[in-house]
């Protein structure tokens, strides 16, 4: 719609008065309508020349095919513009990423709905890193890679249940909320220990250096969230700040890294022991979820119950088997070998004694027929008598014998004494 002096709007048609024809010929009576302004910038924007102007690309989206919107800022001063084009300037900006330092043609417009004020390009062509933010940045990233700071192994664990969690973040933030609700949605005993910093701007670094101290200092806090959502680049350069890399490379305690979202990127991402694409992110990777860690234990309770049923039902076995064995069930069957054993060893041994016995007795008569043939008892037997003095002595030679000697003479059945009255000597 186009709007001259003659156009009358509805509301002005009931009050039967004519719009202003410039803008100081309106009242508070007789005011224009914000169409009609927006139509006469657009009318006086539409008269500016196109102009070559240099900046930092902080934003830029090229994923609609045919069309490009770049966030483009001031080199020295927090000062940005909008630039949008199509076709071949779209084509053109493809390449280009965040950071990039770039020239762009182009003429002012302005779109009518909003008001807003924009630079609709034509060309884009790369003007160089020299001077850039992102240019410094990698400077110093380059820097502190090469002191080892950004090194794998000077990551620490996160640790699997943390107890209390210290969240730096801006005062009223969405990622406050983010982190906080999502946490306690996943492990409810969580304790937080809040800090809040400015996250942009000339107080961001001195804040964030302050608050990570402080965090590492505590012994209560297990775990360090640096939070803050989305923004333009130059809005994130607080946290690629040497000394908050520094700092956060100093702590002791684990540090997560939880800025912007997942296209945006800072040093922090780079020390930190985690890098997290969003707030919500980093409270799902600091604490377990206490639904799965249920589950998983409730699955390891029904593994154990199921290995010591297996375990008890092999031992019962094992005990029936051994009680159904025939030495249990008939006891007496175990002292079978034994006692044929013994058996056959009594009857070896009485074997053995009567044979010992036998030769021994067979032994003694041999003895006993030697000895009853050689005594003098056999002499005496046959009719013979043994004569003995009064001393006792045998005598066997009648030169010894006197007369009137008393003798003893012993027969075969019993003694006879006499006296010696006649004595025949040879």
């Amino acid at each position: 719609m186009t709007w001259n002096q003659d156009y009358t709007p509805p509301a002005a048609q009931s009050n039967s008065k004519p719009l202003p024809r410039l803008a100081g010929e309106t009242t508070a009576d007789n005011p224009w309508p914000v169409s009609l302004l927006s139509e006469k910038f657009h009318m006086a924007v539409e008269r500016w020349p196109s102009v070559w102007v240099a900046g930092q690309i902080t934003q830029i989206n090229t994923r609609r095919q045919g069309s490009a919107y770049i966030t483009l800022r001031d080199d020295y001063q927090d000062i940005a513009l909008e630039v949008n084009g199509f076709g071949q300037f779209a084509a053109a900006a493809t390449p280009f990423v965040q950071g990039d330092r770039v020239i762009i043609h182009g003429k002012p417009n302005l779109w009518m709905k909003r008001t807003s004020l924009s630079l609709r390009g034509d060309a884009i062509i790369a003007a160089g890193a020299g001077g850039s933010l992102k240019a410094m940045i990698d400077e110093l990233r380059k820097k502190l890679k090469g002191e080892g700071l950004f090194d794998v192994d000077r990551k620490q664990p996160l640790p699997e249940f943390p107890h209390c969690i210290g969240l730096i973040c801006a005062p009223q933030a969405r990622a406050e909320g983010d982190v906080i609700t999502n946490v306690r949605l996943r492990w409810p005993v969580v304790d937080f220990k809040v800090t809040h910093v400015h996250v942009q701007g000339e107080q961001c670094p001195s804040d964030v250096i302050k608050a990570i101290a402080q965090m590492d200092a505590d012994p209560d806090v297990d775990v360090i969230i640096v939070a803050r959502g989305g923004g333009a680049f130059e809005d994130l350069i607080g946290f690629s700040d040497e000394g908050v890399v520094r700092a956060a490379a100093a702590a002791h305690t684990p540090l997560i890294s939880a800025i912007g979202h997942e296209d945006d990127w800072t040093l922090l991402d780079l020390v930190a022991d985690l890098r997290a694409s969003t707030p919500t992110d980093a409270a799902k990777k600091v604490v377990p979820d206490v639904r799965e860690q249920m589950q998983l234990i409730n699955v390891n309770i029904e593994r154990m119950r199921m290995r010591i049923d297996a375990t008890v039902n092999n031992e019962t076995r094992l005990i029936e088997g051994y009680a159904n064995r025939p030495s249990l069930t008939q006891p007496l069957t175990m002292l079978e070998p034994h006692q044929r054993l013994i058996d056959d060893a009594r009857t070896r041994m009485r074997i053995g004694l009567t044979r010992i016995l036998d030769d021994a007795s067979l032994t003694i008569e041999k003895a006993h027929a030697s000895l009853t043939a050689l005594s003098p008892q056999s002499t005496l037997n046959r009719g013979y008598a043994v004569v003995q003095g009064a001393d006792g002595h045998v005598i066997d030679d009648a030169n010894v014998v006197n007369t009137g000697d008393q003798l003893t003479m012993t027969l075969k059945h019993g003694v006879i004494v006499s006296e010696v009255t006649t004595v025949t000597k040879e």
